[in-house]
């Protein structure tokens, strides 16, 4: 739940209470007269018109089940994006090298949201930089509208880029600090060679859709809150029509009320647009809002792949089923008597070679010597249809 619009442009303040163009209870007198800080308990006072009147409670947000994707899954099977055995490998200065990706593979269909969780090092970022080729994979294909992306020259690699494009998890480091909101925008549209015209008319639509405004062009990137200046650099992501957005933790460093916008956003353009979404979270509870299928990723491999409602439900690998037991509870009392998720350790090297499952050294039902320690489990079908984990006993957890 979020509060509707965007707040109001600091150098030009609304008339009257500066809350009135987003509160459902405004009245003709919010318009007009900014209302006097009035005491309504002891301790507690308020500036508003309404209060009075007996507000009712908001819609309740659910009672920690898995939410309802904000849309659903597309009727039309097209798949965007194909991932067949991609690996990322970096040199580690004479111990081997990291598999920072090793070995992925999946799909994303037109329309859909796929999310992509793991705790941080497991691969994410890097699997969103070999997507969008900001760096080639090692091997592996990456296959974006039918078209081999390894295989593409330099100018026809630049022209499948208007379609592919990605919003960075750090919305200030991303902006350039020397340039206006307007000129950032615009970068994209003037190295596609449109017009200054054109260019100008673009910016104030991208800017609207992104619920900034057109006189946010002449501003600079440090006027801004965190969550504006994601939005500026979704419009600049947005410039030249992409049919694929990379989102890497676009939400992370922002407050959590600003969160439910951004991600109300993203749903809105979704619809709106038609737009396809590779999204990367750490929040469980954020990609159960957003996205229709999720894969969870551990150590540069996926180890479940499902629906939303399948993985989170009825999770078949056990650090799947770890990752969603630790997402907080909305009741107090309840949150207070749960057992902490059976999830010891940390995170391995991701230097390899490896041998066996990379998670049976944190795993509950390891058996180890064994299967688990000998043996690297395959990506197969468990659970529900469409669901595949990577695990010799999955399901047991």
């Amino acid at each position: 739940m979020s509060i509707p619009g965007a707040p109001p442009d600091l150098a030009d303040l609304p008339p009257g209470c500066a809350f009135h163009p987003r509160c459902r209870f405004a009245e003709k007198r919010c318009t007009q007269e900014e209302p006097p800080l009035a005491t309504i308990s002891t301790g507690r006072e308020v500036r508003c018109w309404v209060l009075m009147r007996t507000v009712p409670d908001p819609e309740p947000v659910g009672d920690g089940e898995a939410a309802v994707p904000a849309t659903a899954p597309s009727s039309r099977a097209d798949t965007v994006l194909r991932l067949e055995a991609v690996h990322k490998h970096y040199p580690a200065a004479g111990r081997g090298e990291v598999r920072a990706v090793d070995g992925v593979s999946l799909e994303v269909r037109h329309g859909e949201t796929l999310g992509l969780i793991g705790e941080s090092g497991c691969g994410k970022s890097t699997l969103a930089r070999v997507i969008t080729q900001l760096v080639p994979p090692t091997s592996g294909t990456v296959v974006f509208e039918g078209q081999d992306l390894g295989r593409l020259s330099g100018r026809a690699l630049r022209g499948v880029r208007r379609r592919l494009q990605m919003v960075f998890q750090d919305p200030f480091a991303s902006l350039d600090p020397r340039m206006t909101v307007g000129a950032i925008v615009a970068e994209p549209l003037a190295n596609f060679g449109l017009r200054r015209e054109a260019r100008r008319s673009r910016v104030a639509e991208l800017l609207e859709l992104v619920q900034l405004g057109p006189q946010a062009a002449r501003r600079y990137p440090h006027e801004f809150s965190g969550g504006q200046r994601q939005r500026i650099g979704i419009a600049r992501a947005l410039a030249l029509n992409p049919s694929l957005l990379v989102c890497d933790e676009p939400v992370s460093a922002l407050d959590v009320s600003i969160q439910a916008q951004i991600i109300n956003l993203f749903a809105d353009l979704q619809r709106d647009l038609g737009l396809t979404y590779v999204f990367i979270a750490h929040d469980l509870a954020v990609i159960g809002h957003l996205a229709d299928r999720v894969a969870v990723m551990y150590l540069g491999k996926i180890v479940e792949l499902g629906r939303v409602a399948d993985v989170y439900q009825r999770p078949q690998h056990p650090y799947t089923k770890a990752l969603v037991e630790a997402i907080p509870v909305a009741d107090p009392l309840l949150e207070r008597t749960r057992r902490p998720p059976p999830l010891r350790g940390e995170m391995p090297s991701p230097l390899g070679p490896r041998a066996g499952c990379r998670f049976h050294t944190r795993c509950p039902i390891a058996r180890v010597p064994g299967v688990c320690k000998d043996e690297e489990p395959e990506l197969c079908a468990h659970g529900q249809p469409g669901q595949r984990a990577a695990c010799h006993f999955a399901g047991q957890a």
